[in-house]
């Protein structure tokens, strides 16, 4: 039996982040004996997905962080690596800022090169200024430009290189089934966590950084539980805010209603219970968590910054993040089933059961499946994908 095809993914860490996970996603489902991935990353520490990415075979190398005053450095570690590992035929990278300097070493060497993006911005402030000077020239670089969505591959590569043969779309797909609507786990998730059938319980899945904005959502639920008291938040990932977002509740006198839950392996099993995803970020490429909340029927709250391709079922809405927080809440309240009492004040549960048998119908996966979010059919196609670049290059 032939070895085979080993892929080296780079990327900056393996957590539970949005690119990662889709990665792992898509590794899960492929033939192993036909398809491997390998993962260069730029950190030594144990990642949350290290263990799973060895156990199923997979080779992890670290890769010493960039900064602009080791740049020879960094690019002359990548040649040494790449020079050591003449078995990678495909480099995949979803590194933007720093791929410029690996990838032209990679060309060299006769590999078959990738880059994905899956954002829509770099952020703000000179950090900013230095990725958008740093990645342009990838739209020239690679062989291939994949993105996660169109507004996404725009953003990075221009809109005349995504008219072109190399400008691939490869959807976040998911494991759609595991996100299946289920009566008992909601169930087991309310009992879990101590919630009533009238408690509106509202998430949020996402790294605590800048960009998802847990400060105005930190606001937008502290309106919420002035019109419905009874509701809880449950936050879903870890980052650098973490402490900033804690005490930034406490202010707000909401810390006690606000679940800190961190990386999670049951976040299928988690969005059974909730009410409604709340997604204010300031800017994506296709959010994963969008498309899981909506695999599982959950009426879905996102900024008008989250790209139109996210936007799969009718209880998925976007709003402008110029809209108050009071707006947001009166949204998130309105999809979760509540309406107001007559003198507005508060809101109650209007919907009985409606809301529920909404979610068993399972019209959400039905959409998910059909907009092309079926991992099963994304991760065959990325093995012939792999397997028909290689055999070009051996032409």
């Amino acid at each position: 039996m032939s070895k085979p095809i080993r892929i080296l993914h780079v990327l900056g860490r393996l957590d539970r982040g949005g690119a990662e996970t889709m990665v792992m996603n898509l590794y899960r489902r492929m033939d192993r004996e036909r398809i491997q991935f390998d993962f260069v990353l730029h950190t030594e520490e144990k990642c949350s997905y290290t263990e799973e990415v060895e156990h199923m075979g997979g080779r992890i190398y670290a890769m010493p962080a960039f900064c602009l005053n080791n740049a020879w450095r960094y690019r002359r570690t990548w040649k040494n690596f790449l020079t050591q590992h003449p078995e990678y035929r495909i480099l995949h990278s979803h590194i933007r800022s720093t791929a410029a300097l690996y990838l032209p070493l990679a060309k060299e060497k006769g590999m078959v090169t990738i880059i994905h993006s899956h954002n829509t911005s770099s952020g703000k402030g000179l950090q900013a200024v230095v990725k958008s000077i740093l990645q342009y020239p990838l739209r020239y670089q690679a062989d291939y430009l994949f993105a996660c969505g169109k507004a996404a591959g725009e953003w990075l590569y221009g809109s005349k290189a995504c008219r072109t043969d190399r400008f691939v779309i490869l959807p976040n797909a998911i494991e759609i089934s595991r996100f299946r609507f289920c009566p008992e786990v909601r169930k087991e998730v309310r009992s879990r966590f101590g919630l009533s059938e009238t408690t509106l319980a509202a998430v949020h899945v996402g790294r605590l950084e800048e960009q998802k904005n847990h400060v105005f959502l930190m606001e937008i639920f502290a309106a919420l539980q002035r019109i419905v008291p009874d509701s809880r938040l449950f936050l879903l990932g870890e980052g650098p805010l973490e402490k900033q977002i804690k005490k930034l509740a406490a202010e707000k006198q909401i810390f006690e209603s606000v679940e800190f839950l961190g990386s999670r392996n049951d976040v299928n099993a988690i969005l059974q219970g909730m009410d409604v995803f709340l997604f204010p970020s300031l800017y994506e490429g296709l959010p994963v968590t969008v498309i899981e909340a909506q695999a599982a029927d959950l009426p879905v709250i996102a900024s008008e910054n989250i790209t139109k391709e996210a936007i799969l079922t009718k209880s998925a809405v976007r709003i402008s993040l110029k809209e108050s927080a009071a707006a947001w809440a009166g949204k998130a309240a309105e999809a979760a089933g509540y309406e107001p009492q007559p003198d507005k004040s508060v809101w109650r549960r209007a919907d009985g059961n409606g809301r529920l048998a909404q979610r068993k119908a399972g019209a959400g996966q039905e959409a998910v499946k059909a907009a092309g979010y079926d991992i099963a059919d994304t991760a065959e196609w990325l093995a012939d994908f792999y397997q028909e670049r290689i055999g070009e290059n051996e032409r």
